[in-house]
């Protein structure tokens, strides 16, 4: 790092691992504290070898992106990190949709899909769907079980 005052001494660019682990882990004011009472030094000159450290660590991991993006063929443009993300256009408000999970999703486009056979192989849906067709002939035996034991023992 480039000093423009002479007089003072050089900046020490080896910063203590475990200041090094804070910065990796984007702990950046708890690395500004220990760095300043671990060397006794102020705020400001910590938080300037800090972000020294964090610019050359950037710098360091876009050098590595780029030579495995080479390598695998991928363009520079792709990965760039100078550009600003591009944002999807906000989709208007709909007020009573609620998001779904794609396992819904999906549960929705095969229910669609079978729909969609039955109704091109012409099949009609009962009236009664076949559980309840079945719940009562259940409710009727035990009405009719009911009146028979009720006239037997009543």
């Amino acid at each position: 790092m480039f000093n423009s005052d002479s007089s003072s001494k050089p900046v020490n660019a080896k910063l203590p691992k475990a200041v090094m682990m804070m910065i990796e882990k984007n702990n950046l004011v708890m690395a500004i504290k220990t760095l300043a009472e671990d060397e006794n030094i102020s705020m400001d000159d910590a938080k300037d070898r800090i972000d020294a450290y964090e610019t050359a660590l950037k710098v360091k991991q876009q050098q590595k992106l780029t030579t495995i993006a080479n390598k695998q063929g991928i363009p520079n443009e792709a990965i760039s990190f100078d550009r600003a993300p591009t944002a999807e256009p906000p989709q208007p408000l709909v007020k009573n949709r609620v998001k779904t999970t794609e396992q819904s999703q999906g549960f929705k486009r095969l229910q669609a899909g079978v729909d969609s056979q039955l109704n091109d192989l012409g099949y009609k849906k009962p009236l009664l769907p076949f559980w309840l067709k079945r719940l009562l002939v259940i409710a009727v035996v035990m009405i009719g079980l009911f009146f028979i034991l009720r006239s037997v023992f009543g």
